[in-house]
């Protein structure tokens, strides 16, 4: 698995430490705030898992599953394939997220929660990659932890084809590995 990384990108220590940081972030913007946190699965939970710990304030934990695909292929359109369980009207409601990509996915998240009437809703993503944005999104993330290059990135809960999210970094993969 190792041997298909073309460079470490983000190392297990610099996750650890950033992810420290945004929770001290995060505990001073949601104290008395009751949030609920909400993650997309499957990417966000090992983020997810670090980033609640960091999070010294009360919240409720939630997360939803969306999907555009059907096997391997996309089909373009956006289904919840499982909503969220928490009832968030008039509550405040910070979405995690792994990656904020081309952006049509975490748009799809936002609208569903918005239509929701939240109190709030903010979105706090691991990484941020602005190059790939499709156009048309103008959602911008609130918290971001990494804005990373248009590079195939693993590691750290991101995958291709549902392997490499076990990794402890960030890490570019070759394109053998993703062409072939």
């Amino acid at each position: 698995m190792e041997n298909d990384i073309l460079k470490v990108l983000i190392t297990e220590e610099q996750i650890r430490r950033r992810v420290q940081e945004l929770g001290v972030e995060l505990t001073k913007d949601y104290e008395g705030k009751d949030p609920v946190i909400v993650g997309v699965l499957k990417g966000v939970v090992v983020f997810y898992a670090d980033m609640i710990r960091q999070i010294k304030t009360p919240c409720q934990m939630d997360f939803m599953w969306i999907s555009s695909y059907a096997g391997t292929t996309s089909t373009g359109s956006m289904q919840v394939k499982r909503d969220i369980s928490a009832d968030i009207r008039g509550r405040h409601v910070l979405i995690l997220e792994d990656i904020f990509d081309t952006g049509n996915s975490l748009d799809f998240t936002y609208r569903h929660l918005l239509s929701k009437e939240p109190a709030s809703l903010k979105i706090c993503t691991f990484l941020d990659k602005p190059e790939r944005r499709k156009p048309g999104i103008t959602l911008k993330p609130d918290y971001v932890g990494y804005t990373v290059p248009n590079e195939f990135v693993v590691g750290y809960g991101l995958d291709f084809n549902e392997h490499y999210r076990n990794l402890p970094y960030i890490g570019v993969l070759k394109p053998e590995a993703y062409e072939g």
